[in-house]
């Protein structure tokens, strides 16, 4: 933050975003703020290309590994299989273990791998012909390595490769005489697999976060894109809204991971650049966030064509304005204002018709504040704080594995809170490594009964399951996903075998390295995915030594040792230091109170003391990152329709979702300088001491289930204290505040509703009697029957007015030719076009072939809007006669 005299006071009164300024835009980098591009799509799915990154790593390591083993194994005299063997064990890990951000962090856990690796194959060569003995350090290697997992990721490593070492020269059956050998393919090996991966596979932090920037851009984009849909008067409002939703969603995940992302020091050295882009981006969301609101209640009211046809236009110029050109907007927002306008001034004008152009207004304010927002965004290199009381990036989320935590946060923060005292410390240490080995001891001797050289299946499904997973209702899903993609890669490996056959070695390798790294890419997206890589891929294996009539029972039986393994260790885990599901979710509902009376307690903060180094957006984050997590562990094992499992977890997310959204617009807008009388500060202190006062109430009812004390609204309390202040003088500040008041009423309503479907009794407080109780929960009830009753009434509405537009009189189609040319393309620019009508619908789209066009328009009233690269969209009027043959439009960029 800054301070008073700096650009704190130079915010939007919506978002908060800062207005325009005379900077460089050139400066942006090119991969953000570059054109349309075919492969956005793949940075939307993959903010930061993390999946692929982790498919590349894994076919570059698995080749190298693969190579380098078979040349090994020909120079040492080793069994070709033994040598790959061990070999691609290094190339596997790496890939799957091994991350970092400099060549450092990568070598020294890729050059250890060998040594743990092959002192445990010497080892297992030792205990050749005692089973039990094999069998009992199976689970004892499994249990030491959830036990060296709690101390970082190199003991973790080590622990891994203890235990696949064990396993492999159970396997193999390595002789103890060929342990050297084996230790020096493995160096080898690994060393060869260091240098492709920095050679081919050197981690870009910075990269990473400017492709994760490019698919905010991309996803602010198509959220433009489906509201210019959701204007469309035919369109069906339901599936719009659906993939807004969708679009919202994928947005604020991809904004949480740059927060994340800003978090590694490789990628922002600059704590204060850090901040700055943290706060731009929060408000370009919550702009974002605003624009696909209006549109929503816009397109339910049926706006006239003229302001629906003006806001289509403008919302397809933002679409298609590059970021770093934010002054091309200016046009569409000015078209948008206008149209508006016309009707604001209009005495006669129908109210529901001023109401439309109202939200229109709203549009373009918060168009223009994302213009604002993404060029001081873009132009971040520029900007440098002015005051000594700015406040540097504190990361509201760290991310693991380039993804955003879940479930293992609030896990974590439940064990601890129930194992602070006496023996219970060594509870969070030893958990997992006695899930661990009881199910392995377990589950091994049922294994070794079904088959003595396949008994490690078994154990795989025990570490599967007890890795990654902190619920039952986690573990049975991969469960699921495992049984579900044992069969289909099984199905696909034998189709692959049956085509390529036993004795083509080399399409052998390449199915295998293939299905390995379709699994690393298909990890993060779903578990299943990445069993079914494997699979396919060790199909191939089997094919190697197991005849053809004998592989569907092969692969019943591993489907059978998985399945075993699996449920044996989600048994174990609920019956070994039990931490419920139930418990979880209430911690993670403890995080999420918690974070929203942090942000409460920084609005205090900053109102009280304006200098005071606070980070309202960060707190904010913050809210988001709980919401998250309180949505990851309640989750149900399986989604069922909300008549079949109930509609109170449902509706207690969407009031949560709700909230969080009010958290966002509260935290942007009480960032303002305020200077009120002491009477009045009484109050503002009064309803934030109020509001935490409610939250640690249900803190507490949520943690022990008793109802102590109420939650007391203070929405009269804000609304007494915005009569109060309506006679001030209006301002930029004034309006600010009374935003943020109007937010934190929001907030206190949703809230106050989810604490009563949590039991927690509602109350109103207003400054002349704090304890009433009820009446507030009457009045909301009340506002909420109310919106019910209007809101379906509206809807209905809509249809109704549509029905009264005139259709298209005839079916002549008028052909409408020209050409786009520019300064750099004199000859012809490449374009897209796209033509609305007088309704606001889209009813043409083309690309340019050499700077020309054609297109075939019904008559009527059309804007055709041109969008070039490195290009202002251009909006062109066009009027459509039926008796014209042809008509010609030129435009010149």
């Amino acid at each position: 933050m800054t301070s008073p005299k700096t650009a704190r006071q130079d915010t939007d009164q919506s978002t908060g975003a800062s207005p325009a300024r005379a900077v460089r835009t050139d400066l942006a980098p090119r991969r953000v703020a570059g054109p349309h591009r075919w492969w956005d799509w793949v940075l939307v799915t993959d903010p930061g290309l993390g999946q692929l990154q982790a498919g590349w790593r894994t076919l570059v390591a698995m080749v190298t590994s693969l190579a380098v083993g078979y040349g090994m194994a020909q120079a040492l005299a080793v069994p070709t299989m033994i040598g790959m063997m061990v070999a691609g064990m290094m190339g596997l890990m790496s890939a799957f273990a091994v991350a970092g951000n400099s060549w450092i962090q990568l070598a020294r856990p890729i050059l250890w791998m060998p040594f743990p690796y092959t002192a445990v194959l010497w080892l297992a060569a030792t205990l050749h012909g005692d089973r039990a003995l094999e069998i009992g350090l199976d689970a004892a290697a499994l249990a030491l390595t959830f036990l060296l997992a709690r101390f970082g990721p190199m003991a973790l490593l080590t622990g891994m490769m203890l235990f696949n070492g064990l396993m492999v020269g159970i396997i193999a059956q390595i002789p103890s005489a060929m342990v050297g050998k084996a230790f020096a393919v493995a160096l080898v090996s690994a060393s060869a697999v260091l240098v492709t991966r920095l050679l081919l596979c050197f981690p870009m932090p910075r990269e990473d976060l400017l492709r994760t920037q490019r698919a905010f851009v991309v996803e602010a984009r198509r959220l433009a894109d489906t509201a210019v849909d959701a204007l469309d008067p035919d369109t069906d409002l339901n599936r719009v809204e659906r993939r807004m939703n969708r679009s919202l969603r994928r947005l604020n995940i991809v904004t949480v991971t740059i927060d994340g992302r800003l978090a590694q020091p490789e990628a922002a050295t600059d704590p204060v650049v850090a901040e700055l882009l943290h706060r731009h981006l929060f408000d370009a969301e919550l702009a974002l966030r605003g624009i696909a609101q209006a549109v929503r209640v816009l397109a339910a009211q049926s706006p006239p064509e003229e302001l629906r046809r003006a806001l289509a236009v403008g919302l397809l110029m933002a679409r298609d304005t590059p970021p770093a050109q934010a002054g091309g907007l200016r046009p569409a927002v000015e078209m948008i204002r206008e149209q508006a306008d016309v009707i604001l001034r209009n005495a006669h004008a129908d109210p529901r018709a001023a109401e439309c152009a109202t939200l229109a207004r709203r549009v373009a304010e918060l168009l223009d504040s994302l213009a604002d927002s993404l060029v001081s965004w873009l132009a971040l290199g520029e900007q440098t704080p002015t005051s000594r009381a700015a406040v540097p990036f504190q990361p509201a989320i760290a991310l693991e594995n380039n993804r955003i935590p879940g479930s293992a946060e609030p896990m974590r923060r439940a064990l601890s809170a129930r194992t602070q005292s006496g023996w219970q410390r060594v509870v969070p240490f030893v958990r997992a490594p006695l899930h661990a080995g009881v199910a392995a001891a377990v589950v091994c001797p049922i294994a070794d009964a079904i088959d003595p050289q396949r008994f490690y299946w078994g154990l795989v499904g025990v570490m599967i399951t007890l890795f990654g997973t902190n619920t039952t209702h986690e573990r049975l899903r991969k469960f699921g996903h495992r049984m579900v993609g044992t069969v289909v890669g099984a199905v696909i490996g034998v189709l692959l075998l049956r085509l390529i056959g036993h004795d083509h070695v080399y399409w052998t390798l390449t199915v295998i390295v293939l299905g390995l790294s379709f699994g690393s890419w298909g990890m993060q997206r779903a578990y299943a995915l990445w069993v079914v890589g494997l699979v396919a891929a060790l199909v191939q294996l089997y094919g190697m030594t197991t005849p053809a009539g004998r592989m569907d029972h092969l692969l019943g039986q591993r489907l059978l040792d998985n399945g075993i393994g699996v449920l044996v260790a989600t048994a174990c885990a609920a019956l070994i230091f039990p931490l419920s599901t139930r418990t979880i979710v209430r911690e993670a509902e403890h995080g999420y109170v918690q974070a929203v009376q942090k942000l409460l307690t920084q609005v205090a903060a900053r109102w009280e003391r304006p200098d005071s180094p606070v980070r309202l957006r960060g707190a904010a984050r913050a809210v988001d990152v709980a919401l998250f997590q309180l949505a990851e562990v309640s989750r149900p094992v399986v989604r069922m329709p909300l008549g079949v499992r109930g509609r109170g977890p449902h509706h207690r997310m969407a009031l949560l979702n709700t909230a969080s959204a009010h958290a966002r617009a509260l935290a942007a807008a009480a960032d303002v300088d305020i200077d009120l009388s002491p009477a009045l500060a009484e109050r503002v202190r009064l309803i934030t001491g109020t509001f935490t006062d409610s939250l640690r109430t249900l803190d507490h009812h949520l943690a022990n289930g008793t109802a102590q004390g109420v939650w007391r609204r203070v929405g009269p309390l804000v609304r007494e204290l915005q009569t109060a202040l309506r006679p001030a003088a209006p301002g930029p500040r004034a309006q600010r505040l009374q935003t943020a008041l109007h937010e934190l009423d929001a907030l206190d309503t949703a809230l106050a509703a989810y604490a009563e479907q949590r039991g927690l009794p509602v109350a109103s407080v207003t400054g002349r009697d704090q304890g009433q109780p009820g009446a507030g929960q009457h009045r909301a009830r009340g506002a909420a029957t109310d919106r019910g009753r209007t809101r379906p009434a509206q809807q209905a509405a809509a249809p109704a007015a549509r029905a009264e537009v005139p259709t298209a009189h005839t079916a002549t189609v008028v052909p409408v030719t020209g050409s786009v040319s520019c300064a750099d393309h004199p000859g012809g620019c490449p374009a897209q076009i796209t033509v609305v009508n007088a309704r606001g619908q889209r009813v043409a789209h083309t690309y340019t072939d050499q700077g020309r066009y054609r297109l075939g328009l019904r008559p009527g009233h059309h804007t055709v809007v041109v969008s070039a690269p490195d290009h202002s969209p251009r909006a062109e009027p066009v009027t459509v006669g039926a008796a014209q043959p042809h008509i010609r439009l030129d435009v010149r960029l």
